[in-house]
Protein backbone atom coordinates (compact mmCIF):
# COMPACT_ATOMS: atom_id res chain seq x y z
CA UNK A 1 0.00 0.00 0.00
CA UNK A 2 0.66 3.59 0.13
CA UNK A 3 2.84 4.59 2.85
CA UNK A 4 3.74 7.77 4.42
CA UNK A 5 5.01 10.48 1.86
CA UNK A 6 4.53 13.66 3.72
CA UNK A 7 8.90 13.81 4.41
CA UNK A 8 11.09 16.07 3.05
CA UNK A 9 11.21 15.01 -0.61
CA UNK A 10 7.28 15.75 -0.44
CA UNK A 11 8.24 19.30 1.00
CA UNK A 12 10.75 19.59 -2.26
CA UNK A 13 7.96 18.93 -4.34
CA UNK A 14 5.95 21.60 -2.30
CA UNK A 15 9.19 23.82 -2.86
CA UNK A 16 9.27 23.54 -6.30
CA UNK A 17 5.70 24.05 -7.59
CA UNK A 18 5.94 27.46 -5.15
CA UNK A 19 9.07 28.13 -6.92
CA UNK A 20 8.24 27.45 -10.49
CA UNK A 21 4.74 29.59 -9.86
CA UNK A 22 6.89 32.83 -8.42
CA UNK A 23 9.96 32.46 -10.60
CA UNK A 24 8.95 31.34 -14.02
CA UNK A 25 7.82 33.59 -16.60
CA UNK A 26 6.44 30.39 -18.89
CA UNK A 27 4.36 28.65 -16.09
CA UNK A 28 3.75 24.62 -16.80
CA UNK A 29 1.99 24.30 -13.76
CA UNK A 30 0.76 27.66 -11.29
CA UNK A 31 0.02 26.17 -7.72
CA UNK A 32 0.36 30.39 -6.49
CA UNK A 33 -0.81 28.70 -3.15
CA UNK A 34 2.00 26.08 -2.26
CA UNK A 35 4.61 29.42 -1.15
CA UNK A 36 1.40 30.67 1.07
CA UNK A 37 1.04 26.48 2.28
CA UNK A 38 4.42 26.26 3.26
CA UNK A 39 5.62 29.69 4.91
CA UNK A 40 8.47 31.44 4.45
CA UNK A 41 10.24 29.74 6.77
CA UNK A 42 9.81 26.49 5.43
CA UNK A 43 10.73 27.71 2.04
CA UNK A 44 13.73 29.15 2.96
CA UNK A 45 15.16 26.29 4.94
CA UNK A 46 13.96 24.35 1.57
CA UNK A 47 16.33 26.57 -0.69
CA UNK A 48 18.98 26.60 2.22
CA UNK A 49 19.23 22.74 2.15
CA UNK A 50 19.46 22.53 -1.82
CA UNK A 51 21.74 25.42 -1.76
CA UNK A 52 23.90 24.00 1.10
CA UNK A 53 24.96 20.57 -0.68
CA UNK A 54 22.06 18.68 -1.35
CA UNK A 55 22.81 18.09 -5.14
CA UNK A 56 26.81 17.85 -4.32
CA UNK A 57 29.70 18.77 -2.06
CA UNK A 58 29.77 22.62 -2.21
CA UNK A 59 27.68 25.32 -1.53
CA UNK A 60 25.56 26.65 -4.71
CA UNK A 61 25.99 30.18 -6.07
CA UNK A 62 22.04 31.37 -6.74
CA UNK A 63 22.49 30.84 -10.57
CA UNK A 64 23.90 27.29 -9.43
CA UNK A 65 20.64 26.68 -6.73
CA UNK A 66 18.19 27.80 -9.28
CA UNK A 67 20.16 25.66 -12.41
CA UNK A 68 19.97 22.74 -9.52
CA UNK A 69 15.92 23.15 -8.62
CA UNK A 70 15.12 23.46 -12.29
CA UNK A 71 17.12 20.32 -13.11
CA UNK A 72 16.09 17.91 -10.41
CA UNK A 73 13.30 19.05 -7.79
CA UNK A 74 10.71 20.46 -10.30
CA UNK A 75 10.07 18.90 -14.04
CA UNK A 76 8.28 15.36 -12.31
CA UNK A 77 5.75 17.14 -9.76
CA UNK A 78 5.21 20.10 -12.36
CA UNK A 79 4.48 17.99 -15.47
CA UNK A 80 2.37 15.10 -13.47
CA UNK A 81 0.00 17.60 -12.02
CA UNK A 82 -0.29 19.20 -14.87
CA UNK A 83 -1.18 16.11 -16.48
CA UNK A 84 -3.96 15.00 -13.76
CA UNK A 85 -5.36 18.24 -13.09
CA UNK A 86 -5.69 18.15 -17.05
CA UNK A 87 -7.43 14.89 -17.00
CA UNK A 88 -9.61 15.50 -13.78
CA UNK A 89 -11.45 18.24 -14.78
CA UNK A 90 -11.96 16.24 -18.39
CA UNK A 91 -13.60 13.29 -15.96
CA UNK A 92 -15.39 16.16 -14.52
CA UNK A 93 -17.05 17.89 -17.44
CA UNK A 94 -18.02 14.53 -18.75
CA UNK A 95 -19.83 13.26 -15.61
CA UNK A 96 -20.93 16.13 -13.20
CA UNK A 97 -20.94 15.06 -10.01
CA UNK A 98 -18.18 12.78 -9.10
CA UNK A 99 -15.09 11.92 -6.58
CA UNK A 100 -11.82 12.49 -6.19
CA UNK A 101 -9.27 10.85 -4.21
CA UNK A 102 -5.60 11.58 -3.55
CA UNK A 103 -3.54 9.01 -2.62
CA UNK A 104 -0.56 10.39 -0.74
CA UNK A 105 -1.76 14.01 -0.67
CA UNK A 106 0.89 15.64 1.24
CA UNK A 107 0.97 19.34 0.90
CA UNK A 108 -0.93 19.16 -2.20
CA UNK A 109 -3.47 22.39 -2.56
CA UNK A 110 -5.98 21.84 -4.81
CA UNK A 111 -8.57 21.68 -2.33
CA UNK A 112 -8.24 25.48 -1.94
CA UNK A 113 -7.90 25.83 -5.36
CA UNK A 114 -11.06 23.72 -6.87
CA UNK A 115 -13.79 25.91 -8.16
CA UNK A 116 -16.20 23.38 -8.72
CA UNK A 117 -18.50 22.38 -6.41
CA UNK A 118 -19.36 19.57 -7.94
CA UNK A 119 -16.05 17.63 -7.27
CA UNK A 120 -16.02 15.85 -3.40
CA UNK A 121 -12.29 15.48 -2.61
CA UNK A 122 -10.81 12.87 -0.53
CA UNK A 123 -7.32 13.55 0.46
CA UNK A 124 -6.05 10.12 1.77
CA UNK A 125 -2.45 10.43 3.76
CA UNK A 126 -0.72 8.79 6.72
CA UNK A 127 -2.06 10.33 10.09
CA UNK A 128 1.46 12.15 11.03
CA UNK A 129 1.29 13.81 7.67
CA UNK A 130 -2.12 14.80 8.11
CA UNK A 131 -2.16 16.29 11.58
CA UNK A 132 0.77 18.11 9.96
CA UNK A 133 -1.30 19.48 7.14
CA UNK A 134 -4.36 19.87 9.25
CA UNK A 135 -2.52 22.10 11.75
CA UNK A 136 -0.79 24.40 8.66
CA UNK A 137 -4.67 24.87 7.41
CA UNK A 138 -5.83 26.05 10.99
CA UNK A 139 -2.62 28.65 11.58
CA UNK A 140 -3.11 29.85 8.05
CA UNK A 141 -7.29 30.37 9.06
CA UNK A 142 -8.17 28.78 5.53
CA UNK A 143 -11.66 27.42 5.44
CA UNK A 144 -12.37 23.84 4.74
CA UNK A 145 -15.35 23.53 2.42
CA UNK A 146 -18.16 21.02 3.00
CA UNK A 147 -17.09 19.08 0.09
CA UNK A 148 -13.56 18.38 1.39
CA UNK A 149 -12.95 15.09 3.39
CA UNK A 150 -9.04 14.30 4.90
CA UNK A 151 -8.84 10.69 5.94
CA UNK A 152 -5.87 9.78 7.95
CA UNK A 153 -4.81 5.95 7.13
CA UNK A 154 -2.04 4.04 8.91
CA UNK A 155 -1.12 2.18 6.26
CA UNK A 156 0.10 -0.84 8.05
CA UNK A 157 -2.41 -1.43 10.09
CA UNK A 158 -5.41 -0.17 7.89
CA UNK A 159 -7.00 -0.42 4.36
CA UNK A 160 -7.91 2.41 2.83
CA UNK A 161 -11.21 0.50 1.38
CA UNK A 162 -12.05 1.12 4.74
CA UNK A 163 -11.04 3.98 5.99
CA UNK A 164 -12.64 6.24 2.97
CA UNK A 165 -16.16 4.10 3.05
CA UNK A 166 -16.18 5.72 7.08
CA UNK A 167 -15.36 9.39 5.63
CA UNK A 168 -18.57 9.34 3.37
CA UNK A 169 -16.75 7.74 -0.02
CA UNK A 170 -19.47 6.20 -2.28
CA UNK A 171 -18.31 3.17 -4.21
CA UNK A 172 -21.08 3.97 -6.85
CA UNK A 173 -20.54 7.60 -7.47
CA UNK A 174 -17.92 8.79 -10.47
CA UNK A 175 -14.46 8.61 -9.40
CA UNK A 176 -11.21 10.03 -10.06
CA UNK A 177 -8.50 8.66 -8.53
CA UNK A 178 -4.69 10.22 -8.28
CA UNK A 179 -1.65 8.43 -6.72
CA UNK A 180 1.12 11.11 -7.65
CA UNK A 181 5.02 10.66 -6.37
CA UNK A 182 4.33 7.29 -4.41
CA UNK A 183 5.52 4.60 -6.99
CA UNK A 184 9.22 5.25 -7.14
CA UNK A 185 9.24 4.16 -3.34
CA UNK A 186 7.19 1.16 -3.96
CA UNK A 187 7.88 -2.33 -5.31
CA UNK A 188 5.53 -3.62 -8.68
CA UNK A 189 3.59 -5.89 -6.37
CA UNK A 190 3.24 -2.98 -3.21
CA UNK A 191 2.09 -0.83 -5.99
CA UNK A 192 -0.49 -3.18 -7.86
CA UNK A 193 -2.11 -3.91 -4.41
CA UNK A 194 -2.75 -0.13 -4.02
CA UNK A 195 -4.63 -0.35 -7.33
CA UNK A 196 -6.18 -3.30 -6.34
CA UNK A 197 -7.98 -1.66 -3.59
CA UNK A 198 -8.87 1.22 -5.75
CA UNK A 199 -10.46 -1.04 -8.20
CA UNK A 200 -12.66 -2.44 -4.94
CA UNK A 201 -13.81 1.03 -4.33
CA UNK A 202 -14.32 0.89 -8.18
CA UNK A 203 -17.21 0.98 -10.75
CA UNK A 204 -16.88 0.98 -14.63
CA UNK A 205 -15.84 4.23 -16.00
CA UNK A 206 -13.51 5.38 -13.26
CA UNK A 207 -10.25 6.97 -13.99
CA UNK A 208 -7.04 6.32 -11.83
CA UNK A 209 -3.83 8.42 -12.65
CA UNK A 210 -0.07 8.03 -11.52
CA UNK A 211 3.47 8.29 -12.62
CA UNK A 212 6.00 5.85 -12.30
CA UNK A 213 9.86 5.35 -12.94
CA UNK A 214 10.86 3.67 -16.14
CA UNK A 215 13.22 0.42 -14.71
CA UNK A 216 15.69 0.01 -17.56
CA UNK A 217 17.15 2.18 -20.11
CA UNK A 218 20.12 4.26 -21.43
CA UNK A 219 19.75 7.32 -18.67
CA UNK A 220 21.59 10.42 -18.43
CA UNK A 221 23.72 11.01 -14.67
CA UNK A 222 20.57 13.24 -13.45
CA UNK A 223 18.43 10.20 -13.27
CA UNK A 224 21.20 7.80 -11.08
CA UNK A 225 21.66 11.66 -9.04
CA UNK A 226 18.25 11.84 -7.74
CA UNK A 227 18.12 8.42 -6.48
CA UNK A 228 20.80 8.93 -4.65
CA UNK A 229 19.39 12.12 -3.34
CA UNK A 230 16.58 10.83 -2.15
CA UNK A 231 18.41 7.59 -0.68
CA UNK A 232 20.36 10.70 1.66
CA UNK A 233 17.14 12.00 2.28
CA UNK A 234 16.09 8.70 3.91
CA UNK A 235 14.10 7.54 1.14
CA UNK A 236 14.80 4.93 -1.17
CA UNK A 237 13.85 4.06 -4.43
CA UNK A 238 12.82 0.47 -5.78
CA UNK A 239 13.77 0.56 -9.46
CA UNK A 240 11.12 1.16 -11.14
CA UNK A 241 8.87 -0.98 -13.29
CA UNK A 242 8.81 -2.05 -17.63
CA UNK A 243 5.74 -0.04 -19.47
CA UNK A 244 4.42 -4.15 -20.20
CA UNK A 245 4.08 -5.00 -16.55
CA UNK A 246 2.17 -1.94 -15.72
CA UNK A 247 -0.08 -2.57 -18.33
CA UNK A 248 -0.30 -6.37 -17.56
CA UNK A 249 -1.38 -5.20 -14.18
CA UNK A 250 -4.01 -2.77 -14.95
CA UNK A 251 -5.54 -5.39 -17.58
CA UNK A 252 -5.91 -8.29 -14.91
CA UNK A 253 -7.39 -5.43 -12.02
CA UNK A 254 -10.11 -4.48 -14.99
CA UNK A 255 -8.56 -1.30 -16.37
CA UNK A 256 -7.55 -0.01 -20.05
CA UNK A 257 -5.02 2.55 -20.73
CA UNK A 258 -6.71 5.42 -22.07
CA UNK A 259 -3.28 8.00 -21.96
CA UNK A 260 0.16 6.97 -22.12
CA UNK A 261 2.93 9.76 -21.69
CA UNK A 262 6.51 8.58 -22.04
CA UNK A 263 9.61 10.50 -21.46
CA UNK A 264 9.77 11.75 -24.96
CA UNK A 265 6.01 13.18 -25.03
CA UNK A 266 6.40 14.34 -21.63
CA UNK A 267 9.57 16.78 -23.08
CA UNK A 268 7.16 17.48 -26.28
CA UNK A 269 3.98 18.57 -24.39
CA UNK A 270 5.43 20.29 -21.56
CA UNK A 271 8.87 21.20 -21.94
CA UNK A 272 9.55 22.34 -25.57
CA UNK A 273 10.72 25.60 -27.10
CA UNK A 274 11.42 26.78 -22.92
CA UNK A 275 14.38 29.21 -22.55
CA UNK A 276 15.15 27.90 -19.27
CA UNK A 277 16.98 24.25 -18.21
CA UNK A 278 13.36 22.81 -17.38
CA UNK A 279 13.12 19.18 -19.13
CA UNK A 280 11.58 15.85 -18.86
CA UNK A 281 13.05 13.28 -16.65
CA UNK A 282 14.61 10.45 -18.88
CA UNK A 283 12.97 7.79 -16.80
CA UNK A 284 9.35 8.79 -15.51
CA UNK A 285 5.96 8.27 -17.61
CA UNK A 286 2.85 9.33 -17.12
CA UNK A 287 -0.62 7.15 -17.21
CA UNK A 288 -4.44 7.17 -17.29
CA UNK A 289 -6.66 4.32 -17.16
CA UNK A 290 -10.09 3.46 -17.00
CA UNK A 291 -12.00 0.86 -15.12
CA UNK A 292 -14.01 -1.29 -17.70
Amino acid sequence: MVEERESITAKICAFARAWHSYNSSNIIYDDYLAFDFMGKEEYEDIYEMISDGLVGSEHLKREDTVKAIGEYFAPIPLSRLHFNENRLSDFAAKNGKIQYVICGAGEDTFAFRNENDDIEIFEVDHPDTQRYKLERIEHLEWIIRPNVHYVSVDFEKEKMVDKLLEAGFDPHKKTFFSILGVSYYLTLDIFADTLRQIAELSEAGNEVVFDYPIKTGDFPKRVSRLEEITKSLGEVMCGGFDYNEIKCVLCQLGYKINKYLPPEKIQSKYFAGREDNLRAFENVSLISAVLS
